[in-house]
């Protein structure tokens, strides 16, 4: 899978009331990170612009946008607006420009568009399986963590009632009830 995003900042102007349309000498630094929280991409970008990563790990990924707004005193009262624009799976294709660079007709550009979208569908039935198998492993697990728990209960109701019988069977006899 490789998603794209485009992103734009705009930063807050005082005089004006309003966010500027382009920012010069804003950046923001764009850091991804996989569901095993390995970093996947961390670069310095420019105050617009797209960047692209490919993940093998299916999952929620994190995306942190970090900018570099201390040096333009954002922090001194001011706004950062961040547009962000992602796309994912068989949307992530330029159709138009896949046909004009290798010269498609337009039945190849819809089967390959076919071919995109059966290979997105196989990608999130396997993520599927995936979640399955791990949902699985999960109840598995609290299911025998219950049955231990409940027989260390059943096997503390047993001890105290013996403990009980037997410190009741000495009373009676030291009150020489029995």
């Amino acid at each position: 899978m490789r998603p794209w995003s485009l992103y734009r900042t705009q930063l807050w102007d005082k005089q004006t009331n309003s966010f500027l349309p382009s920012t010069p000498g804003l950046g923001m630094h764009v850091e991804i990170k996989d569901p095993d929280t390995k970093i996947i991409l961390s670069r310095q970008y420019g105050s617009d612009g797209r960047f692209t990563f490919t993940s093998h790990t299916p999952g929620e990924h994190q995306i942190c946008l970090h900018s570099n707004s201390t040096k333009m005193a954002l922090f001194a009262g001011g706004k950062l607006r961040v547009h962000l624009d992602i796309q994912v799976g068989e949307h992530t294709n330029n159709y138009p420009e896949i046909a004009a660079k290798d010269k498609l007709t337009e039945l190849q550009l819809r089967v390959r568009q076919l071919l995109d979208q059966v290979e997105q569908i196989q990608k999130e039935q396997n993520y599927q399986r995936y979640r399955e198998e791990r949902f699985r492993m999960t109840s598995e697990s609290t299911n025998q963590r219950v049955l231990w728990w409940s027989i260390a209960q059943t096997l503390i109701l047993i001890v105290t009632g013996i403990w009980q019988m037997k410190h009741l069977k000495s009373f009676f006899e030291a009150k020489k009830l029995v």
